[in-house]
C-alpha cells in the first residue's frame, strides 16, 4: 500500500512537472508577446547592434523581454542579430517574432528629387535608409570612385536621377552609390548619347543644361522651348547670361543654401564664379541642382525656334516672355520690371 502511494506521488509530481513544462514551453513560444495597439511595428536593427540593442528597443513592444529573450537563446539567435528592417504583427508570439527578425530586411522606397547639393541629398537618403548622411556623403566624393567613372566633386550630383528605387534598409553607403551608378549608366541608352552628341554636348552637359532649364521654369510644358533658347545662345557663342546659375554662384559664395532671392540685382551679375554664366561664356563646371527627367528630355528634344532671351511673364504666372532680339527683349523685360516693383519684389 505504502509503495502504491510512493508510485502514485511520483506519477503526479511527473505528471505536474510535465504539465508545468508543457505550460512553459507554450508561454514562451507560442503565447501573445505583443503589447503594441498597432497593427504591425517596425523594427530597425542597425548593423553592430548587439541582442543587449535589440532587447532594449524592443523592451517597449513585449509583454515579457524574459520570455522573448529565452526563446531567443533557445533558437540560437542570440549570436545571430542581423541588421535590417523588419516587421512585427500586433499578436506575434516570440517563435513569430525571432523569425520574423530572421528574415531578409524589407525592402524601403527610396525617394528623392531636386536637391542642389550633395550634403542635401545624402541628409535626404538617410532619413530612409540605416546609413548616416556622413557616410553617404564619404562615399559620394569617394576621390577613387569619381576617378574611375569619370566625374569631378563639382559634377558629381549628375549621377543621381530624382526617382523612387527600392533598397533594403540595411544596404550600405557604398551599395547606394554604386546602385545610382547602374541607373545612370541605364538611363544614358545610345539613343539618348546620340541625341546628346547630335547637339554638341556631352551626357554630362546636358545635365548641367538641364539644371538651369530646371531653375528656369517649373512648368514641363515650357521647358523644351526654353531649352532652345540656351542651345540657340550656345550655337551663337554668346553667354547664357542665366539668373538661376548667379543665384547659385551667390548661395555658394556665401555658403547658404536655404536663402531664398527672388529677384537678381545688376550687382549681383558681377560676382566671380564659374558658376555666373554673366561672367563666364559656356555651362557651369556642373549642375545647380538635380533636373527632372522632363528637363533632360526637354534638352534632348528642344523646340526649335529663333527666340535668344526670355523673362517672367507675370501675366501668365509661371511661363515666359519670348524674344527673338534685344530690341523685343528690352520690352519684355520692361513689363516684368514694372510688375516687380508695383509688387515691391526687391530681393
Amino acid at each position: 500500500m505504502y509503495r502504491k502511494k510512493i508510485l502514485m506521488i511520483i506519477v503526479l509530481m511527473g505528471l505536474g512537472f510535465g504539465l508545468f513544462f508543457v505550460f512553459l514551453f507554450s508561454k514562451t513560444f507560442f503565447w501573445d508577446n505583443t503589447v503594441f495597439q498597432e497593427d504591425k511595428v517596425y523594427v530597425y536593427i542597425h548593423e553592430g547592434d548587439d541582442f543587449l540593442k535589440l532587447q532594449s528597443n524592443l523592451t517597449p513592444l513585449l509583454k515579457s523581454v524574459s520570455d522573448f529573450t529565452m526563446a531567443a537563446e533557445k533558437k540560437g539567435y542570440i549570436s545571430r542579430v542581423r541588421s535590417g528592417k523588419f516587421v512585427i504583427d500586433k499578436g506575434s508570439n516570440n517563435n513569430e517574432i525571432i523569425n520574423a527578425l530572421r528574415g531578409k530586411s524589407l525592402i524601403v522606397r527610396v525617394t528623392f528629387n531636386n536637391h542642389e547639393r550633395l550634403e542635401k541629398l545624402a541628409g535626404r537618403i538617410a532619413q530612409q535608409i540605416a546609413p548616416d548622411s556622413i557616410s553617404l556623403l564619404t562615399a559620394f566624393l569617394d576621390p577613387d570612385f569619381l576617378l574611375d567613372k569619370g566625374f569631378s566633386p563639382q559634377n558629381a550630383l549628375s549621377m543621381y536621377l530624382p526617382n523612387s528605387y527600392d533598397f533594403f534598409w540595411n544596404t550600405t553607403a557604398e551599395n547606394f552609390r554604386d546602385q545610382m551608378w547602374k541607373s545612370y549608366q541605364n538611363f544614358w541608352t545610345e539613343g539618348r548619347k546620340q541625341q546628346a552628341s547630335q547637339l554638341g554636348l556631352s551626357a554630362l552637359e546636358v545635365i548641367d543644361l538641364a539644371a538651369i532649364v530646371q531653375k528656369e521654369t517649373q512648368k514641363v510644358d515650357e521647358r523644351p522651348r526654353v531649352a532652345g533658347v540656351y542651345l540657340n545662345r550656345i550655337k551663337k557663342r554668346m553667354k547664357l547670361q542665366a539668373d538661376p546659375t548667379v543665384i547659385y554662384a551667390m548661395k555658394l559664395h556665401y555658403q547658404n543654401f536655404d536663402t531664398i532671392i527672388k529677384r537678381v540685382l545688376y550687382k549681383d551679375l558681377t560676382i566671380q564664379s564659374r558658376y555666373n554664366t554673366y561672367q563666364y561664356r559656356g555651362l557651369p563646371p556642373g549642375p545647380i541642382t538635380m533636373p527632372d527627367i522632363s528637363s533632360i528630355a526637354a534638352v534632348l528634344n528642344p523646340e526649335e525656334h529663333r527666340y535668344l532671351y526670355f523673362v517672367a511673364n507675370p501675366n501668365n504666372p509661371g511661363y515666359h516672355l519670348f524674344a527673338k532680339n534685344g530690341r523685343e527683349h528690352a520690352k519684355n523685360k520692361k513689363i516684368y520690371t514694372r510688375w516687380l516693383d508695383r509688387n515691391r519684389v526687391y530681393r
